[in-house]
This record gives structure tokens, sequence and C-alpha cells, in this order.
């Protein structure tokens, strides 16, 4: 079991999880990715990629976890732990992408909900399954899956357990980008690469608003939005990117991430 985090020249870090042979999750996995997320807390990159490697994203979470608790109690603390991942990872602010290249049930696509934007393989198939145990989803898969497609989806889903492939979820806008299999991997790479090569406080910026816009909506955002972009005038790549449009026209600024 592993979760390696490597620096590309870009900017971009890329997070790797593998668990063979199903990639479920357990608290051996959960700790290193938390040993990951603090690397990336010391040492930010300017946008992240999460992937799995395998055969899978992930068939799930290793029931025998569940099993090991024996009351409310005991299971509200797993759970409470559990759901620390995704929050840390949603804190991230720089972009954040992750791939989806086969199977990702349960954790993994909770995971990636509380990613910016979900990249998928057109062969790969999704699901939050959690009724066959006799759960539902503790790790906010429910309620991010209803951001992105209305409490109905997000019901139907969860209640009937079943597999939704990836032109499905992007037309629910679930998942934002759909690929071939064998173009997954340059297709996100591109995307992961430019992001990092882009604005990056002002893509934080963003981030901060639609965090206003989750807690309270259009209103919230209306209230702080002067105040966010007007914090990007503090900013190297604003002031800069200034100058180049009017020396040199729109599209040719460099961004270094400041």
């Amino acid at each position: 079991m592993t979760v390696t985090l490597t620096y590309e020249p870009s900017g971009a870090a890329i997070l790797t999880f593998a668990a063979p042979p199903l990639n479920l999750y357990s608290l051996e996995l959960h700790d290193a990715f938390e040993e990951a997320l603090d690397t990336l807390a010391s040492e930010p990159p300017r946008a992240l990629l999460i992937r799995a490697e395998g055969k899978v994203v992930s068939g799930g979470v290793d029931v025998a976890l569940f099993d090991a608790q024996t009351s409310a109690a005991d299971g509200k603390a797993l759970f409470d732990r559990m759901l620390a991942l995704p929050l840390r990872i949603a804190a991230l602010d720089y972009p954040v992408v992750f791939a989806a290249h086969a199977l990702c049930l349960t954790w993994a696509l909770e995971v990636a909900l509380a990613c910016d934007i979900i990249v998928a393989s057109d062969r790969a198939k999704f699901g939050l399954v959690e009724k066959v145990v006799g759960l539902t989803p503790t790790m906010g898969g429910t309620q991010r899956l209803a951001a992105r497609a209305g409490i109905g989806r997000a019901k139907e889903f969860v209640m009937t357990g079943e597999l939704y492939d990836a032109p499905t979820l992007e037309r629910w806008g679930v998942v934002n980008r759909v690929h071939p299999a064998d173009a997954l991997d340059a297709a996100v790479t591109a995307l992961v690469d430019s992001l990092a090569s882009g604005p990056t406080r002002a893509h934080a910026a963003t981030k901060e608003v639609l965090r206003a816009v989750e807690r309270g909506g259009v209103a919230a955002a209306d209230a702080e939005i002067t105040a966010i972009a007007a914090a990007l005038y503090e900013t190297e790549d604003m002031r800069t990117a200034i100058r180049s449009f009017l020396t040199d026209g729109p599209g040719k600024a460099s961004y270094v991430g400041r």
C-alpha cells in the first residue's frame, strides 16, 4: 500500500494511491493520504492531480473496518476520521483535479467529489453503494453530489446503489470531462499543467467565492466578492498580467503563482 507524491516542472503535484488489488479504503491508506497532505501543506504546489494505480480506482471500503465498530459512538468516531480526508482536500486553495480511469466506488468517489474538477475515462463507472451494508455515504459524497447534480439525482444515485457510467455523470454535471481511455493520461496531464501555469492566487480567489456560494448562496458571494477580488491587487501575477495585456495583448502573460 502506497501513497506517493511527486512534483512536476510545471508546478503541479501528483498524488498517486495504490493498495492492490482493489484500492480499498483502510485506516492505513487514510494515514498515508494524510501524510501526503501534510507534505502538500508545507510545500504547496500550484495545482494537484489525484489518481490511482491499478485496474480500478477503488472497489470501496474494507468492510471489516465497519464490522470492527461495536457501537454508534465507535461508528461516529470512525466516520469523523474518514470525513476529515475530503474536508482537507476541499480546503486546498489551488486547483485540484481527480482522474478516474476505471471503476470508482464509495470513498474514492467521495474524495473525487471534494476535488474541483473530475476527469474520467469513457470506461469509468461510479457508485455510492453503501446500501449493500445498510449504510449511507459518510465522507460527504451525498451532499457534494447534490451540489453538482441536484437533490433528486443524489437521492437516486445513493438509494439505488447502481453504477453510472462517465458519460451519464458528465451529462449530470458531476464529471467535468470524459476522454477515451487511451487519451486520458495525456488529457489530464495537459489540464493540470495548464492550471499550474495559471494565476494561482486568482484560482484560490475563485475557490473562495464558490465556498461563499456553498455557505449562503449568491447573496453570500455578492457580499464577499469585491474584497476577495480587490485583494488580488496585492499579487505579482495580477499586476504583471495587466501590464502584459496592455503591452502585448491578451493571453501573453506568464504567471509565477504569487
